[in-house]
C-alpha cells in the first residue's frame, strides 16, 4: 500500500484542513508511534473530506462524527491564523522531519527510519550512500522514490486495468475475475498505488491442494505480466500475494502494484474490505456486530448464543454482504467517508 494515501482531493472543499490533519496523523504514527491518535486524525480528515460544504468554524466541524474538541480548536486556530502551532513546531524539529522523509520510502517503517536517523542517515542522498543498510524492498522504494511520490491519474489506472485483464483473460483463462480496489474503485481522480484482487473458480477455500494451486496460479500471472513488461520489478511474491512495480508504458512513471489471489469464497469480502474507505469499513463491521455477525476481509460469520462465530455464510457478491447485515447498499463512490 502507498505511504502517501490521503483523503484529500482537489475537489475537496476542506482540503486544507485535511492536509494538516493528515500531517499530524503521520507525525503520531511515525514519531510518537501512537496508533490511536493516528487513526483519530485520519478519521477526522476523512469525515471533513466527505463533507460537501466548506467548514467555517470549529463549532460547525464539531457537529460531525469524529471531530472532537481538540480537533475543532485546531480548525479554529487555522482559520484565525492560517497555521497550527503544533505543526509549526514539528516543522522546526529536524529529527522528526528526517524520520517523516525516510518513511515516505516504500518499505521503510518508523522503527527503521528512526534507526537510520540515529546512524546519521537523514536524507534521500544519505540513503543512496548507505544502500548496504537497506533491504530489497527498501532498495526498490529508494530506486523509484520520485515516481512513487507522484499520484496516479485515474486514466492511467484504467490503462493498467485494461492491459492486465486482456493479458490474463486472453492468455490464461477467461474465467478470471480481476478487480482494482482502493480509491480507484471509489471513483477518485487519483490514487497512491494500484491494489488488485484476482480470483478463479478453481480456487476453493476447503481444497487441501489449494495452497499449491494458488501458488502456481499467482506465479503464472506474475510471469505473464512480466513477459508483457507490465510488471518491471518484484519486491516479493508468495502463495497468494505479490508486491512489486508496474509501468503502463515507457512514457509513464513506475507505480507500486499489489496483487492478491483469493478463493471465490473470500473474494467479495476482500473486495469490500480493500475498496474502503477505512472509516466506512469500521462502520460496516460495527453494524454487522449489532446484527449478530462478525465481518472481516475473509468472511461474514453469524455469532451464536455463546458468542462464538459460526461457519461463514455464502457470499456471491458485495450486495450479499449488505443484505445479510441489513445495511443499505452503498455504491463504491458513496464509501468515501
Amino acid at each position: 500500500m502507498s505511504k502517501r494515501k490521503t483523503p484529500s482531493e482537489t475537489d475537496n472543499l476542506n482540503n486544507d484542513f485535511c492536509e494538516f490533519l493528515m500531517e499530524l496523523a503521520d507525525y503520531e504514527k511515525n514519531i510518537n508511534r501512537n496508533v490511536h491518535k493516528y487513526n483519530a486524525y485520519r478519521k477526522a480528515a476523512s469525515v471533513l473530506a466527505a463533507h460537501t460544504t466548506r467548514i467555517k468554524s470549529g463549532d460547525e466541524a464539531r457537529k460531525l462524527n469524529g471531530i472532537g474538541e481538540k480537533f475543532s480548536k485546531k480548525i479554529d486556530e487555522y482559520l484565525q491564523t492560517g497555521k497550527v502551532k503544533k505543526l509549526e513546531n514539528i516543522h522546526y524539529d529536524e529529527h522528526a522531519q528526517a524520520i517523516s522523509l525516510l518513511t515516505r520510502v516504500s518499505g521503510i517503517g518508523p522503527v527503521k527510519a528512526a534507526d537510520l536517523v540515529k546512524s546519521g542517515v537523514k536524507t534521500i542522498d544519505d540513503l543512496n550512500k548507505n544502500k548496504h543498510k537497506l533491504t530489497h524492498h527498501q532498495l526498490i522504494g529508494l530506486k523509484y522514490f520520485e515516481d512513487f511520490e507522484k499520484k496516479i491519474p485515474r486514466s492511467e489506472i484504467q490503462g493498467v486495468e485494461a492491459k492486465m485483464k486482456q493479458i490474463i483473460i486472453n492468455e490464461l483463462h477467461t474465467d478470471f475475475i480481476i478487480t482494482i480496489c482502493g480509491s480507484y474503485r471509489r471513483g477518485k481522480k487519483e490514487s497512491g498505488d494500484i491494489d488488485v484482487l484476482i480470483t478463479h473458480p478453481s480456487l476453493k477455500a476447503n481444497d487441501k491442494n489449494n495452497d499449491a494451486g494458488a501458488r502456481t496460479v499467482l506465479h503464472k500471472v506474475v510471469n505473464l505480466l512480466q513477459t508483457h513488461e507490465l510488471i518491471t520489478d518484484i519486491i516479493s511474491v508468495g502463495d497468494t500475494k505479490f508486491m512489486g512495480v508496474c509501468r503502463l508504458s515507457s512514457e509513464h512513471p513506475s507505480r507500486r502494484l499489489d496483487i492478491r489471489l483469493l478463493t471465490q469464497e473470500h473474494y467479495y469480502c476482500a473486495v469490500l474490505y480493500f475498496t474502503g474507505s477505512d472509516v466506512f469499513n469500521k462502520e460496516m463491521r460495527a453494524h454487522a456486530l449489532e446484527k449478530g455477525f462478525t465481518l472481516n476481509e475473509y468472511s461474514l460469520r453469524p455469532i451464536g448464543v455463546t458468542g462464538v462465530p459460526g461457519e461463514p455464510v455464502e457470499i456471491l457478491s458485495e450486495e450479499d454482504i449488505f443484505d445479510y447485515i441489513d445495511y443499505p447498499y452503498k455504491n463504491p463512490e458513496e464509501r468515501n467517508i
